[in-house]
């Protein structure tokens, strides 16, 4: 079973978040951030990992510990679940558009943590949404998943677009990354024999 539970806790947020990397790609999300939520749900979606997350934050401080410590719990799910990478592809990429927007995502599962960030949302808000906190998930994703992760944006003139297409971007990548390599479903893929 490639799957995880995480807890986590803090005095800004209470956090927790259920994985299967093997699953059919059911979510049920819920921070208190509704924008957010539907990203989340996307992510799962595209990726094909079950996910349940339960989120309670201070978000009458704002949404960036909720958003960013989300990012963080759900990087240890992924590295818990994954164990010793023993099987996976590990790599993944995406070219996704919607409508204006136009998104190029390459990762690699390799536990050395490094986020390239080219994107330019052009308003600071979606709704009540800091877009600026689309980057800080992805930043505490990639640091805590172990994730070399670069997202790039081609085109875009729509914020709303421009975001959800780095989720589902991500999603697919991720798809990709963590499924197994039938060819070599017993073996690390790293020629150190470790990630």
């Amino acid at each position: 079973m490639r799957s995880a539970a995480i807890t986590r806790k803090t005095a800004e947020t209470d956090i927790t978040v259920q994985i299967d990397l093997d699953g059919t790609g059911k979510y049920d999300n819920q921070t208190g951030v509704g924008f957010f939520d539907h990203m989340l749900d996307q992510l799962a979606r595209h990726s094909l990992i079950d996910m349940t997350i339960r989120a309670t934050g201070d978000l009458h401080i704002d949404d960036h510990h909720t958003v960013e410590d989300v990012g963080i719990a759900l990087g240890q799910a992924l590295t818990q679940a994954l164990g010793d990478k023993r099987g996976i592809r590990r790599y993944g990429a995406c070219l996704l558009p919607m409508d204006d927007a136009l998104v190029r995502v390459a990762l690699d599962l390799s536990a050395r943590p490094f986020l390239i960030w080219n994107m330019d949302l052009p308003t600071p808000k979606i709704g009540t949404f800091d877009t600026e906190l689309v980057r800080e998930f992805f930043q505490a994703l990639s640091t805590h998943g172990g994730i070399t992760l670069h997202v790039d944006m081609l085109h875009g003139l729509n914020s709303h677009h421009i975001a959800e297409a780095a989720f589902k971007s991500v999603a697919r990548a991720l798809r990709d990354a963590v499924e197994t390599d039938l060819r070599k479903a017993d073996a690390v893929p790293s020629t150190k024999g470790a990630l």
